[in-house]
């Protein structure tokens, strides 16, 4: 069945006044979280307000959740220019730890986005080790994904990457995805036994367009710089285009649906992350690095369940 398109008024504003709320993720008991600038993580409450939880350990960014329902974290820290470690919040207990902070060798500057496999594996993004913004997009290759496995021990198992970004994993755990946001597209690797990566090959087409430097300016509706990933049931990857104000999907046959546009960003305004939540994985939370506000509303595919989520 093809993906319905979701329109702008269909969602809902809730944590209004939140701090740059990049991610959401949803844990198995139905309680929401946001990164939140200000504090370690915020949970947002039934009635759709918010409240801070825990010291801020960096800058938050993408994050997901462990079996035990503890908030795993990765910082960004060229937003602040701080560092930018994997770290884990228990809600529970208040305890707030640092995983990795190095890896290989290199100081981890920009930890983006985490997800977690059956496994025990925790696979995180390093985007770039550039100073700045501009530089960070400029197409530079210095980024990488690591692991860090059950035992203890981390290790890069992805070099080379333009600017990667969002994670998502195949229902089976056999590949991993992650977005590229200086290539415009998505990246396959297939999961290998010991916490290890095949090859990255690009899957689907490229999303966009990339404005160059002193180049002719590229509509913002054609800019294709991916971010978070999210894969629902149906093996569709919904991938978030945030300069573009957009949505797309890539589906298992390669073609690209647009499942959510808003031109005007008025409502959808720099689209980050997409989860799903609720008891039938329908109900669909979007993050944003613009809006001071998370996005609540009813997807038209239930989501793939994270490890946390499941039975």
């Amino acid at each position: 069945m093809p993906l319905q398109p979701i329109a702008p008024g269909d969602f809902t504003k809730v944590a209004v006044g939140i701090d740059r709320p990049e991610d959401v993720v949803v844990a198995k008991d139905g309680r929401v979280f946001a990164s939140d600038h200000q504090c370690a993580v915020a949970e947002i409450l039934p009635d759709g307000s918010f409240q801070r939880m825990g010291p801020k350990g960096g800058a938050p960014n993408g994050i997901n959740m462990d079996r035990q329902g503890r908030v795993l974290i990765a910082n960004f820290g060229i937003y602040d220019r701080e560092e930018g470690p994997l770290q884990r919040f228990d809600p529970a207990t208040g305890q707030h730890e640092t995983l990795v902070a190095e890896v290989g060798g290199k100081r981890l500057t920009s930890a983006n986005y985490p997800v977690m496999d059956r496994a025990g594996n925790i696979w995180c993004a390093n985007s770039t080790h550039a100073e700045t913004w501009p530089q960070a997009l400029d197409g530079r290759d210095d980024g990488f994904i690591f692991v860090l496995r059950p035992d203890g021990s981390s290790e890069i198992v992805a070099e080379g990457l333009r600017f990667p970004n969002g994670m998502a994993l195949s229902a089976d755990d056999a590949f991993l995805f992650c977005a590229q946001t200086s290539g415009a597209d998505v990246m396959r690797f297939a999961i290998l036994p010991g916490g290890k990566l095949g090859p990255g090959e690009r899957y689907g087409p490229v999303l966009g367009q990339l404005q160059q430097a002193g180049g002719a300016q590229v509509a913002m509706g054609d800019l294709g710089y991916t971010d978070g990933v999210g894969m629902d049931a149906e093996g569709n990857l919904w991938v978030c285009l945030p300069a573009a104000n957009k949505v797309v999907a890539i589906t298992p046959a390669f073609e690209v649906v647009t499942v959510i546009d808003d031109p005007s960003g008025e409502v959808v305004n720099h689209p980050t992350n997409i989860t799903w939540g609720g008891a039938d994985l329908r109900d669909l939370y979007i993050g944003s690095i613009r809006a001071g506000y998370v996005l609540k509303g009813r997807s038209p595919v239930a989501g793939q369940p994270h490890v946390h989520q499941l039975a």
